[in-house]
């Protein structure tokens, strides 16, 4: 069954900021528009931990010139999913949402994009998925163990629970320090010799605070190498010793889906970040009509590319498609 019978001037794989701002760019310039997201609106940001504060500024996040009013400086999560619901309809963006895309393949006359629910056309494909849907496994034994989440929602679950946080960028401290401060036994777990340098500057005190303090215990230098029901051997600068543990959360980052960029027929670059090709100019990938938003484009170098610093794809996007139309 087909998803629609147009033939689409721009067919948009992801419902996140940058998606949505190309779909804006091509409201602007008089272009039809799909945006098509297999989750919900803005579905990275639904993601995000509930009290979750931005580290970017509000006028920073906004797009479309909606403007976005937080009540402090930095905006939340619910004030961000607020905003984008706000900007898609001030827009009137068509937003498909829940529909999974499942191959792209340029034809003759353009691409034929096949989803879920169906097929649409399409002369040029933005591909402005992300990288926030599959996590960076720490592929070690019992990893698939129920008690280990790659994920986190809100602290409450963890309280009076023997919790280990695996990383020292903001995530890890955010989930160990929100944990720890509702009541659950905090253990960091780094494999650098310290707290990283990017984590943000009013909370990096805190954190070490904690644990010179012994509030929250941290190995450094160590790394997990199995995890059981109720413990977990750590090999540490001091040799191997097991924790009693009752919850893993592994905030050890996430990954592009390069598979489904290589379906299409992007090249990966052998660079360490297996960086897609593309033209930075124009976002254009080596498949002509075929481009690239958003943090997408860093590859494996996912904290490069933000909201604030890749509105701007977009443009270059349309002005490309719009000068090879012409």
């Amino acid at each position: 069954m087909e998803a629609d019978t147009r033939f689409l001037d721009m067919l948009v794989i992801g419902a996140g900021p940058i998606g949505l701002n190309c779909g804006i760019r091509c409201v602007e310039s008089g272009l039809s528009h799909v945006i098509l997201d297999r989750g919900v609106l803005v579905n990275s940001i639904y993601n995000y931990p509930l009290n979750m504060t931005f580290f970017s500024t509000s006028e920073r996040l906004e797009i479309g010139n909606v403007p976005f009013i937080s009540h402090s400086p930095k905006p939340t999560r619910s004030e961000a999913l607020e905003y984008y619901r706000r900007v898609a309809l001030h827009w009137r963006l068509d937003v498909r949402l829940y529909e999974e895309v499942l191959s792209v393949e340029l034809t003759a006359k353009g691409f034929r994009t096949i989803t879920s629910r169906g097929v649409w056309h399409s002369k040029a494909v933005v591909i402005a998925t992300g990288f926030y849907d599959i996590p960076n496994l720490m592929q070690v034994s019992g990893e698939h163990l129920p008690k280990v989440h790659h994920y986190y929602r809100e602290p409450h679950p963890y309280f009076g629970q023997r919790i280990i946080v695996v990383g020292a960028a903001n995530s890890a401290v955010d989930v160990a320090l929100e944990t720890w401060r509702k009541g659950a036994d905090v253990t960091m777990v780094i494999r650098e010799e310290g707290i990283r340098e990017s984590v943000k500057y009013w909370v990096r005190p805190d954190i070490e605070n904690r644990i010179r303090n012994g509030e929250i215990k941290a190995f450094f230098g160590s790394e997990i190498t199995d995890i059981r029901e109720k413990e977990v051997e750590l090999l540490t600068p001091d040799g191997m010793i097991t924790v009693e543990n009752d919850f893993v959360l592994a905030m050890t980052g996430y990954l592009p889906d390069f598979g489904f960029l290589q379906q299409c027929g992007i090249r990966l670059g052998s660079d360490a970040n297996r960086t897609p090709e593309h033209d930075p100019d124009t976002m254009e990938t080596n498949v002509h009509g075929l481009y690239l938003a958003g943090v997408i484009c860093g590859g494996l170098q996912t904290n490069k590319w933000f909201i604030e610093n890749s509105r701007e794809h977009s443009d270059r996007i349309i002005r490309h498609y719009l000068g090879q139309r012409g």
